[in-house]
């Protein structure tokens, strides 16, 4: 019986998703769980798998295009349809030396007209019916590959390119730069002897092996450039290529058809030859003051997300100071042997989260969230952990933390933030969090005050850790000065819920329990 594959829902705030690739086409077999396509909201990138065993018989949502969370994008079961390309005559060979062969895919075949094929403003989601192109990167007379960036396109809900669905010459702009048009409207035309709607792609050479990046201890060499190289980008990439001075000629592309994805570009970036394939230029060619540059997609969630929060709730601050001393030379002794035992680092992120836990197992207020003006006290102390990435933020959760011990809080965080720098995550481990921590003090700062994830009513923003002279008492009352490792922690709380009072409380007990550890660690 076939069964509809959705768009999952990757978190209790969103409520759509971009698919950015498809992992397979109409007609293959898909093993459950195996990944089936990938996909993109304003909180994470992640491959999504196969809820079932079959074959793939029709993609319904085409890459690139955005739509609401529970859409039908694919049918898995029954018999695979790809339908048949109308008969046209075979367009020419373009001797295109380093483009690899496009395989062949069922895709839909535009409009033919005399003269050529009608190119339309692509519908990007339900609830879109217009877009702006923002670049053409073709010109009129230009030869065009199928599946080759056609032009850039802004909505109010993505930023996008656009393939072409055919290959040819593109004979004719009907819209130009900055016109914002309906869904279905033609903006261009392929046509000519060029222009062919087959689904396979002109049969070019071989690919060339993409070129080698030198190891980091070696003299590297700059790149040679091939100039004869169709580049196949992301305007995320270009944009990185532009800031950093960067031809894209130089940079190896992993991705499909030898596509510069986003991952190549920054470990480009991060290799020494990069510095020498720059072309150096004065300073004043650097943004200046006074600047207006349009937030991206990501930026603007974001912003919308963070202001609907400061609305929704009263943000309240308490920073508390915390003596590490005794994490820090537990940590130092059992470091080497921990890695070496559990194959992980030993952080102090599991140290945090288990006095976190701690502290919420004393005060589940702070655990709690305000629904309709009914507290809904949570069953389970479900962790949001922050992890920073190249392209945005996402929390990852460690469910049922207050179940687990030190070893399996560890792995836990360590695992989930590992999976989520590599687009690993699975729905399910980005939603549901009940309270979230977010680390500010990576960068050296001294506390940060942290916006709420919504529906939380608190999160502890972690500081940085520094050595600092402090004033020790005794038993006897004698003050003397030491040297001790000394962390800021700041708890943002929603104050409809919860008190000054009760978040003191938690706060002492989240101190308490990481100046006076007593857990094993091993």
């Amino acid at each position: 019986m076939p069964t509809d594959v959705i768009m999952p829902q990757m978190g209790e705030s969103i409520f759509e998703g971009t698919i950015t690739k498809w992992l397979k086409q109409p007609g293959d077999t898909v093993q459950k769980d195996e990944p089936l396509f990938e996909i993109s909201t304003d909180k994470v990138d992640a491959e999504i798998p196969s809820p079932v065993a079959g074959v793939l018989s029709e993609i319904k949502v085409a890459e690139g295009a955005t739509v609401q969370v529970n859409t039908v994008v694919a049918v898995i079961g029954g018999t695979a349809t790809v339908p048949a390309p109308k008969a046209q005559p075979p367009a020419p060979e373009v001797p295109q030396p380093s483009a690899p062969e496009v395989p062949p895919k069922a895709q839909s075949v535009p409009p033919q007209v005399p003269g050529g094929i009608e190119i339309v403003m692509p519908q990007m989601g339900e609830s879109i019916f217009e877009g702006t192109i923002t670049k053409w990167l073709k010109k009129e007379g230009d030869t065009v590959q199928k599946d080759e960036p056609l032009f850039e396109i802004s909505t109010d809900k993505v930023d996008a390119e656009i393939p072409s669905p055919v290959a040819g010459v593109l004979s004719e702009i009907k819209v130009p730069e900055g016109a914002t048009v309906q869904v279905n409207t033609v903006v261009a035309v392929i046509g000519g002897s060029g222009a062919s709607p087959s689904v396979a792609a002109p049969a070019v050479a071989p690919a060339k092996a993409p070129p080698q990046v030198p190891p980091r201890t070696a003299a590297p060499a700059a790149h040679a450039i091939d100039s004869t190289r169709i580049l196949r980008s992301s305007p995320l990439v270009r944009r990185i290529a532009r800031e950093h001075n960067i031809d894209l000629h130089h940079v190896p592309g992993t991705g499909s058809e030898g596509r510069i994805t986003k991952d190549d570009i920054l470990r480009y970036l991060s290799a020494p030859q990069a510095q020498l394939a720059a072309p150096q230029v004065p300073q004043a060619a650097a943004p200046l003051s006074g600047a207006v540059v349009p937030l991206t997609r990501m930026r603007a969630i974001i912003a919308q997300r963070m202001v609907e929060s400061k609305r929704i709730s009263p943000h309240v601050y308490s920073v508390y100071k915390v003596d590490m001393t005794r994490i820090a030379r537990l940590r130092e002794r059992h470091r080497a042997a921990f890695e070496q035992r559990h194959g992980i680092k030993l952080t102090y992120m599991p140290f945090i989260a288990a006095a976190a836990v701690e502290a919420l197992r004393r005060y589940p207020v702070l655990n709690a969230s305000l629904v309709e003006n009914m507290i809904h006290y949570h069953a389970s102390i479900n962790l949001g952990i922050a992890v920073a990435l190249e392209w945005g933020l996402i929390v990852p959760v460690v469910k049922e933390s207050e179940a687990r011990s030190f070893l399996s809080l560890a792995r836990a965080i360590n695992d989930l933030a590992a999976r989520a720098r590599a687009k690993k995550l699975v729905p399910d481990e980005v939603q549901g969090s009940t309270f979230t921590l977010t680390n500010s003090g990576v960068y050296g700062g001294e506390f940060g005050t942290p916006i709420l994830n919504q529906p939380e009513s608190a999160i502890l923003a972690i500081g940085g850790l520094r050595k600092e002279p402090v004033v020790l008492t005794d038993a006897e009352g004698n003050d003397t000065i030491a040297i001790r490792a000394m962390q800021n922690f700041c708890l943002g709380f929603d104050h409809r819920l919860i008190d000054g009072a009760d978040a003191g409380k938690f706060m002492l007990e989240f101190k308490k329990t990481l100046e006076n550890w007593t857990r094993e660690i091993e």
